[in-house]
């Protein structure tokens, strides 16, 4: 008898132990808040995620160039005898590969018992393999300004020197040469491929003149087109609008848009209702004029909106008052609908929120635009639901019902009574044979996430593009996917990736004010329509193809801060970009 308890207790000592340990040994892992340089590390120490002083750790022994043009090594690029444009590209190369090892990870430290008033000296560990090592192994580091591996660096070099990269002026919206000493002076700069640039950018005048006094044209690979994609497609009675984050670095508080003109438009032709569901509104002053005025016409106004506690639209409130009646839900879930319906006669809806980021065409959004009066009356039934004060599982399932315009299959489904996810997407993903394209704001559906991934398994050409403010979200299934192969880029622009659509073979495109998220399809009030129609699946296809490529290959394996200098335009927008109250200079991924 004895014996046996002191055998539990043993077994009980035994068991505690290895909680304890593992306890510590998870405990002693650290997360890596940020990369200053590829040998200067931010790492959170003390477990709060957020970086305090003391928390910089520098690898000792070694030096790195950084395409961060306020860390840039001039020491290191006069003993190696380099330019400064091709240290600038060797920079450009080293931070790709410090971020492709350390962002967003979880690392040990080696301290090496030196530190001063800027840096603790420490090395790296991950995975076991010490990070330092890898630096000199790959010719990218530097001990006593020499190359551990020379053959390493003159491969490193060679490659660099092919790189056709500029320096990109957020502020002033202006690129440069990157020997221009205007572009390196610049306060809020970032170093990209020059086939990266954005529409609306102009050259520096200063380094970008021949001996004529001529601006010299950006030389670009033929395979990166910077002319816009051409942004809405007419197929009869629907009309498909889309918007292009990366053509335009700051919203203008116009309706600039050719999305928005058509919203314009079908507000100034209503003669007798305009009915209107709405997640947010910012005043844009066409649109709120063109309200106005139906209004003063006898148009009646009828407006059903969200007032949710995460709702970042205060101004939805002066539009309300100019409703005739007028509903909101108050249980604290969505009501995230964005849709209007003219006279009960024609529909416009899709991802765009009633904002100045989206009315602008600053955001990448997907609007219709339906001359259908069974279309409208199906959202009007929906709408009148709400309008009575019924939300959410409190409404009724609306009839399905499939419409056909000319050669246009459209079908309409709402949240959360359809479960349009399980019960109409998967399906759809499931029976794909040639390619599942996904420009998406975020992605957290189980079901869904693993229905893309058997269709990679089966040989479909599945890629997503996400947005940065959603890719280590919670729940997020960047990670998962990127793990099974299924390629995922994040976006690094300023504007969102806000859309809420899949295309699929060249013939379906879904569509709506649906994230795919749980919430999305089981709780929130939304809607999407399954449309089935060549002509327009291939034009969505070539603009997601248009996007693919415009955005690095570099962040199919990590991502980016939705506002930090990487982030094209996002620290000169005047836009609070990742939700944290702070703008521009003000947040810290813009600060470093």
């Amino acid at each position: 008898m004895l014996y046996n308890r002191l055998i539990s207790i043993l077994i009980i000592l035994t068991l505690l132990s290895c909680f304890l340990g593992f306890e510590f040994y998870r405990k002693s892992d650290k997360y890596v808040l940020d990369i200053i340089r590829p040998d200067v590390i931010k790492v959170d120490l003390n477990g709060n995620k957020v970086f305090d002083a003391g928390e910089t750790i520098c690898i000792p022994e070694i030096n790195t160039f950084s395409a961060n043009l306020s860390e840039n090594q001039p020491e290191l690029s006069k003993i190696l005898n380099l330019t400064d444009s091709d240290a600038i590209k060797l920079g450009y190369i080293t931070d790709n590969f410090a971020e492709n090892i350390l962002a967003n990870k979880r690392v040990k430290l080696k301290y090496s018992g030196e530190k001063n008033q800027n840096c603790i000296f420490a090395d790296i560990t991950i995975n076991n393999q010490s990070y330092r090592n890898k630096l000199l192994d790959s010719g990218l580091g530097f001990y006593k300004g020499k190359p551990a591996k020379k053959s390493e660096f003159e491969k490193q070099l060679a490659k660099a020197k092919k790189l056709n990269l500029v320096i990109l002026n957020h502020r002033s919206s202006k690129y440069h040469k990157l020997n221009c000493k205007y572009g390196l002076v610049a306060r809020d700069s970032v170093i990209i491929p020059a086939a990266q640039l954005p529409q609306d950018v102009k050259p520096c005048k200063f380094c970008h003149l021949n001996n004529n006094k001529k601006i010299i044209k950006k030389n670009l690979p033929e395979k990166y087109s910077l002319i816009a994609y051409p942004l809405a497609i007419s197929n009869g009675s629907i009309k498909m609008y889309l918007t292009d984050l990366t053509t335009k670095l700051k919203p203008d508080g116009k309706c600039s848009s050719l999305a928005c003109k058509e919203i314009l438009n079908g507000i100034n032709n209503t003669q007798e209702t305009l009915d209107i569901a709405l997640y947010g509104w910012d005043k844009v002053e066409e649109i709120q004029n063109a309200i106005i005025n139906a209004k003063s016409r006898g148009v009646k106004i009828r407006i059903v909106y969200d007032t949710s506690k995460n709702n970042y639209y205060p101004e939805t409130k002066e539009l309300i008052k100019l409703a005739d009646e007028s509903a909101t839900e108050t249980n604290q879930i969505l009501m995230h609908n964005k849709f209007m319906i003219f006279d009960n006669q024609k529909l416009v809806t899709g991802s765009m929120n009633f904002s100045d980021t989206d009315f602008s065409g600053f955001n990448s959004n997907c609007l219709f635009f339906i001359n259908s009066s069974e279309i409208a009356q199906i959202y009007l039934e929906e709408f009148n639901q709400m309008l009575s004060g019924r939300f959410h599982n409190d409404k009724k399932p609306v009839k399905h019902k499939t419409v056909l315009l000319g050669n246009t299959k459209v079908t309409p489904y709402f949240s959360p009574t359809d479960k349009i996810i399980t019960k109409n997407v998967i399906p759809l993903v499931n029976s794909a044979k040639k390619y599942i394209y996904m420009p998406a704001f975020i992605l957290t559906h189980d079901e869904l996430a693993t229905a893309l991934i058997q269709a990679k398994k089966r040989g479909v050409d599945v890629k997503i593009i996400i947005d940065a403010t959603n890719t280590f979200a919670s729940r997020s299934k960047v990670k998962i996917l990127r793990n099974a192969t299924v390629p995922v880029k994040v976006e690094n622009y300023a504007g969102k990736v806000h859309s809420k659509t899949i295309i699929i073979d060249d013939k379906y495109i879904i569509a709506g004010s649906m994230n795919f998220t749980k919430s999305g399809e089981s709780k929130n009030d939304e809607n999407a329509l399954i449309i089935e129609d060549v002509r327009l699946a291939r034009y969505y296809r070539g603009f997601f193809e248009y996007l693919w490529k415009k955005i690095p290959d570099k962040y199919l394996k990590q991502g980016v801060r939705a506002e930090g200098k990487y982030s094209i335009g996002s620290c000169s927008d005047s836009v609070d970009n990742n939700f944290d109250g702070k703008i521009d200079m003000e947040d810290a991924g813009c600060k470093n």
